[in-house]
């Protein structure tokens, strides 16, 4: 998830004059604008990989082998 926002952040910092004609009333160097959007993904980033695991968690793993 954090390579991910690290990545996307150097991509809009790259395409920043394409990204102005997007956004009405904010601008790209918006540090508000920039962070709640980044802490939402990485929110959603790390729940998406968090609930997976902690359903794994709860498996029997000798009951998995003895079934497979």
């Amino acid at each position: 998830v954090a390579a991910g926002a690290a990545a996307g952040l150097l991509v809009s910092a790259a395409l920043r004059r394409i990204l102005e004609s997007f956004l009405f009333g904010v601008t790209t160097d918006d540090p508000l604008t920039v962070s709640a959007a980044l802490l939402v993904l990485m929110v959603v980033g790390l729940l998406a990989c968090w609930i997976p695991a902690r359903r794994a968690v709860g498996v029997d793993l000798v009951q998995v082998l003895r079934s497979g």
